[in-house]
């Protein structure tokens, strides 16, 4: 069962859009940072590394993949991509579970307008080729 849904997530990524690729990763990602705030709350340290380090990891390619001189928010969003991730070291060596919350409340808005301006593309699910990914500022 466990090799199936591995191989349904990999199917999942590998054929979706830049645009749905970008929404799956902000998913992930505050997933993650939920996880690790509860992990917190139970003192499991090393659930809450580990679900920090996966959240750093998909702001690192979050970051690789932002284009700033596509848009105006470009260097804002960088900006924020590096406070956030300050704040995720921090809440890793300090145990510091107000980091943690400060992400989610930064980041979480973030998610939900990447999920507002995908949908309100009108592309499809495979149109890598479309260009859609520049709409939305990233490679």
């Amino acid at each position: 069962m466990s090799a199936q849904r591995s191989q349904y997530n990999s199917d999942a990524i590998l054929s979706a859009s830049p645009v749905r690729l970008l929404t799956m990763l902000y998913d992930r990602l505050l997933l993650d940072l939920g996880r690790a705030e509860i992990a917190h709350a139970a003192e499991d340290w090393p659930t809450v590394s580990s679900n920090l380090l996966h959240a750093q990891a998909i702001i690192a390619e979050l970051t690789s993949s932002l284009k700033v001189e596509l848009w105006d928010g470009g260097q804002g969003l960088l900006s924020l991509y590096n406070y956030t991730t300050s704040l995720l070291v921090m809440a890793n060596v300090k145990r510091d579970a107000a980091s943690i919350r400060e992400s989610i409340e930064l980041l979480e808005p973030l998610r939900q307008a990447w999920h507002e301006a995908a949908s309100q593309l009108s592309v499809p699910d495979r149109g890598a080729s479309t260009g859609e990914s520049r709409e939305l500022g990233v490679a």
